[in-house]
């Protein structure tokens, strides 16, 4: 079972055979498997590997008002495009909330309907099948409980009125440009400070 699907119960598939089922020895062209869910799902996905169906039809018990009802949300849906050859006998599948003809919410069962009426193989199933939760039951069930102690997060502060940064940043350029030149100019002027006017001040120089 994948890391983000619900906890379920697949029961063994039970064979539907048509005629006497002690004397007729052909084997049966359908099978029919429940998954009893541990509580009501709405769900977004059922995964599952194929081995040898070719026709899938899907069935729902929902609870509605307090009572269940069964309604079917996939008929016939095709898993091998000829159920005499190999083509997609062992793919991998995945049927989605929006190809179901009904939506699947507060599901407790789930029955799938397996055929394969072609007599090639001996047996047909379904395999590692796994039923998908909606994004928001799922990220619900995952969420650790130390998180919903963490304290909110703070919200943004209010920017408006605020020079642009933009601005703001090639100002500060401007300035850093303006200190290097002005330490340049002391540098120079440092230099020539005994120099006045072309000569030297004696007195200046009688101090050094």
């Amino acid at each position: 079972m994948s890391a983000n699907a619900v906890s379920c119960t697949i029961k063994s598939p039970v064979a539907l055979q048509i005629g006497d089922a002690v004397s007729d020895s052909s084997r049966p062209g359908v099978y029919i498997t429940d998954i009893t869910l541990a509580e009501p799902v709405n769900i977004q996905e059922i995964s599952f590997k194929n081995y040898y169906t070719a026709y899938l039809t899907v069935r729902l018990q929902r609870r509605e008002d307090g009572s269940a009802k069964w309604v079917t949300c996939l008929r016939n849906y095709c898993l091998m495009s000829n159920p005499h050859a190999e083509d997609g006998s062992h793919d991998y599948f995945s049927i989605y909330r929006h190809q179901m003809l009904t939506e699947p919410d507060n599901v407790t069962t789930v029955r799938l309907i397996l055929r394969q009426p072609s007599s090639e193989w001996l047996n047909f199933s379904i395999e590692e099948i796994n039923i998908h939760p909606c994004a928001k039951e799922d990220s619900e069930r995952d969420v650790p409980a130390w998180i919903s102690t963490l304290t909110p997060v703070e919200e943004p502060l209010d920017l408006n009125g605020l020079p642009d940064p933009e601005t703001v940043s090639s100002s500060i350029q401007q300035m850093w440009a303006l200190t290097e030149i002005m330490q340049a100019s002391q540098t120079a002027a440092s230099i020539g400070r005994f120099d006045v006017e072309g000569s030297y001040d004696v007195k200046l120089l009688s101090y050094t």
